[in-house]
């Protein structure tokens, strides 16, 4: 940002010594052809560095844009990433919440020794459905990584 505010400077000056310079061609008597001429080389000179600089200008402030959507467009992409991940935990969460219940169950039918095979099927799906909320979050993690890691490998 600070390269574009030294430019527009840069800028103005170079528009207030053309404009200097117009203002003393105005007042110049005609004393001969080379003051004139030599005026108007300045002149355009100074239109050509003043052309230079915005066209810096403007190439400077297509690659902050151009920077800028590229952030905007990684964030999104992290953030769905972000909101697979915590969809995932708390899927996780909510998996690992039943099967301590249907354990903790299972524990006391177990003292008891009133193990019922419907039971002893719940506390079993249970602990599947754990194991695939594990692995959903684990390739959520994953995949949120990779995404990460992918432009870092293309660059390289």
């Amino acid at each position: 940002m600070s390269e574009i505010d030294a430019l527009e400077g840069r800028i103005a000056a170079a528009l207030s010594r053309i404009g200097a310079g117009v203002a003393q061609l105005g007042k110049a008597a005609p004393e001969g052809a080379d003051n004139s001429e030599t005026l108007k080389a300045e002149l355009q000179e100074e239109r050509d560095a003043n052309a230079q600089l915005e066209e810096r200008v403007r190439a400077l402030k297509d690659r902050q844009d151009s920077n800028v959507t590229h952030l905007e467009t990684r964030v999104e992409k992290q953030t769905a990433a972000l909101a697979a991940i915590e969809a995932e935990l708390h899927r996780l969460r909510a998996s690992n919440a039943d099967l301590r219940e249907l354990t903790e169950q299972l524990r006391h039918a177990a003292e008891d020794g009133v193990a019922s095979p419907e039971l002893i099927n719940r506390a079993t799906i249970a602990e599947v459905e754990a194991l695939s909320a594990q692995r959903a979050a684990d390739v959520a993690e994953i995949d949120a990584i990779l995404s990460e890691l992918k432009p870092l490998v293309e660059e390289a």
